[in-house]
C-alpha cells in the first residue's frame, strides 16, 4: 500500500464582492428659532416635489421669520404629535401648492422626527410644514381605507438628523386655550417660536 498524504481541505471559495446598498440622496437644511436649530434631510431622491418645494422657499427666504405657531398633542403618554409652522397662508410668501407625493409611493413615512407638509385638500400644501415628534402612523396613506384623506395621507419628505431637543421644546411650549378657530383652537401657541432662517446646510470644510 503506497502511503500518500490526506487530501488538502477544500477550500472556500472567495466571497462575491456586494455592492454597497444604495442611499437615497439627501439634502439637509437648517431650521434656525430663537430656542435653538433643527437640522433637516430632505429626502430628494425618494420625494422629489415635495423636497424642491421646501428647499425652493428656503433659498428665496420666504419661511425666515415665520413662527411655529402650532402643537398637536395626540395620545398620552406625551410627547406624541406635531408641532406645525410656515408661512401661515401670507400670500407675500406662499407660492403656488405642489403636486401630493403619498408616503406609499415615496415610502418616507410618518415616523418620529418626519418633516410633513401641512394642506387642506390633497395638492394644495403651500409653505406650511410639520415636525414629528412621535411616530404618528395615521398619517401615512392607506390605499385601501374608505376615506379619500385616508387614502391619501400627508406628504412626509425627511427626517430630523439633530436638534430633536428644540423640537421637543417647542412642542412643550404653552398653548393659549382660547386662541385659534375650529380644530385648531386648543392648539396655537400663546408666544409662537418665531423661525429666524431656514437654508441649506453648509457642509463642513475638511
Amino acid at each position: 500500500m503506497l502511503l500518500t498524504a490526506p487530501p488538502a481541505p477544500a477550500q472556500d471559495a472567495p466571497a462575491p464582492e456586494t455592492a454597497p446598498a444604495h442611499r437615497p440622496a439627501t439634502t439637509n437644511v437648517v431650521i434656525e428659532t430663537t430656542l435653538g436649530s433643527i437640522v433637516v434631510a430632505l429626502e430628494t431622491e425618494r420625494a422629489p416635489i415635495t423636497s424642491a418645494n421646501f428647499l425652493r422657499y428656503a433659498d428665496q427666504h420666504r419661511l425666515d421669520g415665520t413662527t411655529f405657531y402650532r402643537v398637536m398633542r395626540l395620545w398620552d403618554p406625551q410627547p406624541n404629535g406635531v408641532i406645525q409652522g410656515g408661512a401661515q397662508g401670507d400670500p407675500k410668501r406662499i407660492l403656488p401648492p405642489i403636486a401630493h407625493e403619498p408616503t406609499n409611493v415615496t415610502g418616507v413615512h410618518h415616523t418620529k422626527g418626519a418633516i410633513s407638509m401641512a394642506r387642506f385638500e390633497p395638492g394644495t400644501a403651500t409653505g406650511d410644514f410639520s415636525l414629528l415628534v412621535s411616530d404618528v402612523e395615521g398619517l401615512d396613506a392607506d390605499p385601501k381605507a374608505a376615506d379619500a384623506e385616508q387614502r391619501a395621507g400627508y406628504a412626509a419628505f425627511g427626517h430630523i438628523v439633530s436638534g430633536m431637543d428644540v423640537a421637543l421644546a417647542i412642542f412643550e411650549a404653552p398653548i393659549d386655550p382660547e386662541k385659534g378657530d375650529g380644530m385648531l383652537k386648543g392648539q396655537m401657541i400663546a408666544q409662537p417660536v418665531k423661525i429666524v432662517s431656514v437654508h441649506r446646510e453648509v457642509p463642513a470644510q475638511p
